[in-house]
């Protein structure tokens, strides 16, 4: 029997790759429908999903991707500060083999900055961070940073994120420069910088707009708002 496609992966690859939107319904019939599965394994999907605070049920209303607090969001950059330093301060080598697909990842990264598409931008740099977990191999964190970058990439997408892509882009290929002179304290310490230059460009004060995805779609026949 073939495997059945895994809908975690899928719908959180979906996020970090800034298609799905926060507060977006993620309707059980609709899924198992398009997944060719039951109702009840796309149940236990969103199950395992609220359990990773990707996803949130609502009572009669069904499964909602998170719409994060800015008390959520900060939480969120702050953990990742936590993990991410703390990983590569406790590396002691790093293979030339991981430092080489790293390499290949960010000159990738540049090549989607400049093409100017936003999903595939927006999904290069944020798997950077996964991509450095797996390199050097652990892949308990890696998970963990999966999802950890999944909520920053949603709270980047409700609280309108000014970030440079470029500028994170130029942040990634300075942490592997310091990698691969063997520097991880001082790779950890531009990771540190990198993390808070993309939490500074958010507005937390911003009262997330509920309505912007059906904005988007409806923006060529809406009126323009009132300045």
């Amino acid at each position: 029997m073939a495997d059945q496609p895994n809908i975690e992966e899928t719908v959180i690859a979906a996020i970090l790759a800034g298609k799905i939107q926060p507060g977006a319904r993620l309707g059980e019939a609709m899924l198992a429908e398009l997944f060719n599965v039951s109702r009840t394994r796309v149940r236990e999907a969103m199950m395992k999903m609220e359990a990773r605070g990707i996803v949130r049920v609502c009572a009669r209303r069904g499964w909602f991707v998170i719409e994060p607090s800015a008390a959520e969001a900060r939480a969120a950059f702050h953990a990742r500060k936590v993990v991410e330093t703390g990983l590569l301060r406790s590396l002691r080598t790093i293979t030339p083999e991981a430092l080489a697909a790293l390499r290949r990842h960010v000159e990738q990264e540049r090549i989607e900055v400049q093409s100017g598409d936003a999903h595939a931008r927006t999904c290069a740099l944020s798997d950077f961070h996964v991509h450095l977990a797996s390199a050097v191999g652990n892949p308990l964190l890696t998970d963990i940073l999966q999802d950890l970058t999944a909520r920053t990439v949603l709270v980047s997408m409700l609280y309108q994120s000014n970030e440079d892509a470029a500028a994170s882009n130029g942040d990634h290929a300075g942490i592997i420069d310091a990698l691969e002179m063997g520097d991880f304290h001082q790779a950890a310490a531009l990771m540190a910088e990198h993390i808070d230059r993309v939490e500074s460009s958010l507005d937390l004060t911003t009262k997330p707009d509920h309505l912007a995805g059906l904005r988007r779609i409806l923006s060529p026949v809406l009126p323009a708002k009132n300045s």
